[in-house]
């Protein structure tokens, strides 16, 4: 709720009470609980002086609260460090999502088990209920105060600020630069959790010292804190990277390089399923499958304009006195393409389908499994047609994006349009135009959005969808962008029905996007546990004892002639234990056979939950089965 502050409740500038004085000797049940206040607009601590204006109250649940409460949790934990840890350097201390971290430069390598003794630090630092108090100094007398402390990330830090005055909080004897705002007192944070440790550059760059990061979260309420680490504790048992191994889908190599996947044979089934997918759904929607090189010359990139706005992430290598690129996109060789040969408006619109595998630099700090690679696939397209054939390919590039996403689960999404960056190609009326195809394709469909300013590419707008798993985390997934720029870079023509060449527009987009990060997230949102369609191996055929061999290799021979995916386990490892593996190998259906079984033509079927049903005919397990797969079902369970 809004206070009106006038001349007389303010009072005198140099007597002015704060506003946690306001508030607690008007509204205490509202002091207990504020975090922060915005007074005049101006988010600003509880115990900043009064000021004429407007004044609000920031609880918990408002906007700012959580980052100004997490702030303070990360100043809390990083007086806990320096007074366990005698000559800690402190770097940078950020609330982030759902939490906060420290940068630590420690002589002593923390361990998981430091952090339960730094939590019970910063109990005891909660308990002594410190101020929290904010101090403005002289830029030259806070630069002498870290130096002679030896806090040498702060000095380069307060050596690159302009402003004369500078603002540092106070908690007893621990002293941080920062902005604020923060919590009236330590005694304030009530609920927080140190999750894990990180190493992490100081400024990001490689080059510079590695520091020790400390995560932690921290809530005003323990039924969220408890929510949360539930929330984490389920990630991580859908961790793509723990997945992959334990079902021996994928693998990382150092002598290889950090961020290039290699594809165990089972996980190459996996990724097989996807890309024919693609293939087939491309081919019934009219587009044509095109591949083209991995290496272009460099002079290729200063057309499309990647050397000047992306060069940082491409790899170049000379040879013969050639200045070549390993591939970051594939969009220039679909024009190469479009250009051979005359086209007319009759033509058009031209689809051009590649799984197209690009390679792009990204910094080993922000490599993460298969969600952030250096080499991936994507299933990329490109469109040219019409400037009137713009707003209908985009709308069934949508339609073909959100079937293909359900097609395998998803049903929550986010959509974004992203407009222009600040560094970008082309006039504002053509940007202008693109944006607002876009965004009318999205309103004919329905299709509600949120306006994401400067996060388009640089060469056009473009509509972003972002998915959302089982738990609920957001994913970046299919791609439209409109462009009217490279078509007139790379000079492409049409002639129309009035015989004269015409400059065509273009839609860049992917459906699923990168195959590898789509891999990724398939694996989490399932726990591994895929749909029968999806799933590497369906079936695992067990017989009870040598003489039931046979028949476990007919009842295979049967499901693979029909195309399913089964495998008997012949070792010499008793029933159970076999059964055990194909469960912990999320296999959907275990099939037993035995005398019965072989006398009945049957199969004692257990599916991954654990429901078994004996004696199934053979024929009806596979007739059932069949038609799971055939309607892409996203269930595995046998019921019935």
């Amino acid at each position: 709720m809004k206070i009106t502050i006038g001349a007389s409740t303010a009072g005198d500038p140099s007597s002015r009470k704060s506003i946690l004085a306001l508030l607690r000797e008007t509204r205490p049940a509202e002091a207990e609980e504020a975090v922060a206040a915005r007074l005049n607009g101006r988010l600003v601590d509880l115990t900043a002086p009064l000021e004429e204006g407007e004044l609000e109250t920031v609880a918990w649940g408002d906007e700012g609260a959580k980052e100004v409460y997490r702030h303070s949790a990360s100043h809390v934990m990083a007086q806990a460090v320096t007074e366990l840890f005698a000559g800690t350097k402190l770097a940078i201390g950020p609330s982030i999502a759902d939490g906060f971290y420290y940068d630590f430069d420690l002589e002593t390598s923390l361990t998981p088990d430091d952090l339960p003794r730094i939590e019970e630090r910063m109990a005891e630092i909660v308990e002594r209920d410190l101020p929290m108090v904010r101090e403005e100094w002289a830029r030259r007398q806070a630069i002498d105060f870290f130096r002679e402390r030896g806090q040498d990330y702060k000095v380069e830090i307060l050596e690159e600020i302009e402003d004369d005055t500078v603002t540092v909080y106070r908690q007893g004897e621990f002293v941080d630069l920062c902005r604020g705002p923060h919590l009236p007192s330590t005694g304030r944070l009530r609920h927080f959790k140190l999750l894990n440790l990180a190493g992490a550059y100081w400024r990001g760059d490689e080059h510079r010292p590695m520091l020790q990061r400390v995560y932690g979260t921290a809530f005003d309420e323990r039924s969220e804190l408890e929510a949360y680490l539930h929330f984490l504790e389920e990630a991580e048992r859908r961790d793509h990277r723990r997945l992959g191994r334990e079902l021996d889908l994928f693998s990382f190599h150092e002598e290889a390089g950090p961020g290039v996947v290699f594809y165990h044979p089972r996980g190459a089934v996996l990724r097989e399923i996807i890309e024919d997918f693609l293939k087939e759904e491309h081919k019934r929607r009219g587009y044509q499958m095109v591949v083209t090189p991995h290496l272009f010359k460099g002079q290729l990139w200063h057309i499309s304009g990647h050397m000047d706005y992306y060069k940082e992430n491409m790899y170049f290598f000379e040879k013969d006195g050639m200045e070549y690129v390993v591939k970051p996109m594939n969009c220039p060789g679909h024009l190469l393409i479009y250009k051979t040969r005359p086209r007319s408006y009759r033509d058009l619109p031209i689809k051009y389908f590649e799984l197209g595998t690009v390679y792009r630099y990204e910094r080993s700090g922000v490599l993460h499994g298969l969600m952030r690679v250096r080499g991936f696939t994507q299933d990329d397209a490109h469109i040219i047609c019409t400037e009137e054939q713009l707003e209908e390919q985009v709308a069934e590039c949508l339609e073909f994006a959100f079937f293909s996403l359900r097609s395998f689960g998803f049903e929550d999404f986010d959509v974004y349009l992203s407009t222009r960056p600040k560094n970008a190609v082309g006039s504002d009326e053509l940007w202008e135009k693109a944006t607002a195809i876009l965004g009318r394709s999205l309103e004919d469909m329905g299709i509600p959005y949120t306006l994401d300013p400067g996060e388009g590419v640089f060469y056009g707008p473009k509509i972003d969808v972002k998915l959302k798993d089982a738990i609920g985390r957001s994913w970046q997934g299919p791609t439209v962008q409109a462009d009217f720029n490279n078509p007139e870079r790379f000079d492409l023509t049409y002639t129309g029905p009035d015989n004269q060449p015409h400059r065509p527009v273009m839609i860049h987009r992917v459906v699923l996007a990168g195959i590898e990060r789509f891999y990724g997230v398939l694996l989490e949102h399932y726990a591994g546990e895929l749909p029968l369609w999806l799933a590497p191996l369906q079936a695992t055929i067990i017989p009870i004892a040598d003489r039931h061999l046979d028949y476990a290799r007919e009842v295979e021979s049967v499901l693979r002639e029909e195309g399913l995916r089964a495998e008997v386990d012949d070792d010499r490892q008793t029933v159970n234990m076999k059964v055990r593996r194909a469960q912990m190998q999320k296999v959907p259906f275990t099939l037993v056979v035995g005398d019965r079984e072989i006398d009945a033509r049957a199969v004692s079927v257990r599916d991954r939950g654990g429901v078994e049903k004996r004696g199934v005919p053979l024929e009806e397990f596979l007739a059932r089965v069949l038609a799971m797969v055939r309607e892409r079902s996203t269930s595995s369970a046998w019921e019935g």
